[in-house]
């Protein structure tokens, strides 16, 4: 099917667009007093929760440790990393209808790499806010630090720390195997037209000398 990649890729980009609609991650607290849980969404824009007081009830938590208030308003990523989506939406689409190997590859590792700075810089907040504590906190404990975990589940004091993909970062997942499978079939149809005009080379030349 010759459009098939052209149509894997057009899906790839259009998964990103889950960005816009669910959290990409998420992370819950756990304790004796949140038995369910705290559950922060972050999304491609802004930071919520389960509940509209979730923020404000993490920040209230992190408050008596001296961890920094969650301000979405003052972190750039949550500004600018929505149209860095778009453009990528878009140029997956114009790879879909130029429906070339090479832009399928360059749009998939170009995803990739945007994915791995991006958990990159989630890294470096999530250590910001758990090791530059105030002098001040009401609850000081020499030495701890209250970094969430980047991934998988983290005791921290009398709660646990569990950080994993939301919705949205399982479609990203998806669109980077959709990209890469529109490369692998037009590489693998590629590699067939070539074999069949080789075949079709040499019974023409068989056939001239007969």
């Amino acid at each position: 099917m010759k459009s098939l990649p052209r149509i894997l890729m057009a899906l790839a980009a259009l998964c990103l667009l889950a960005l816009f609609v669910f959290p990409m991650w998420k992370i819950v607290l756990y304790a004796p007093q949140y038995p369910d849980g705290v559950e922060m969404h972050i999304w491609i824009n802004k930071i919520g929760g389960t509940s509209p007081g979730t923020l404000q009830n993490v920040n209230i938590l992190n408050h008596y440790v001296g961890m920094k208030m969650i301000e979405p308003d003052s972190i750039p990523e949550l500004q600018y990393f929505q149209y860095v989506i778009m453009a990528m939406i878009a140029l997956g689409l114009a790879a879909a209808w130029m429906n070339r190997s090479w832009g399928f590859l360059s749009w998939t590792i170009l995803l990739l790499v945007l994915c791995v700075l991006g958990i990159y810089d989630f890294y470096l907040w999530e250590y910001d806010y758990g090791h530059n504590l105030s002098d001040t906190a009401p609850i000081k404990i020499p030495g701890a630090s209250f970094q969430p975990p980047l991934i998988g589940r983290k005791d921290i004091l009398n709660f646990v720390a569990v950080s994993l993909p939301h919705i949205a970062g399982y479609f990203v997942g998806l669109s980077l195997l959709l990209g890469a499978g529109a490369w692998w079939f037009t590489r693998k149809s590629s590699k067939h037209e070539k074999v069949v005009i080789r075949s079709g080379n040499g019974l023409a030349a068989r056939s001239m000398l007969a």
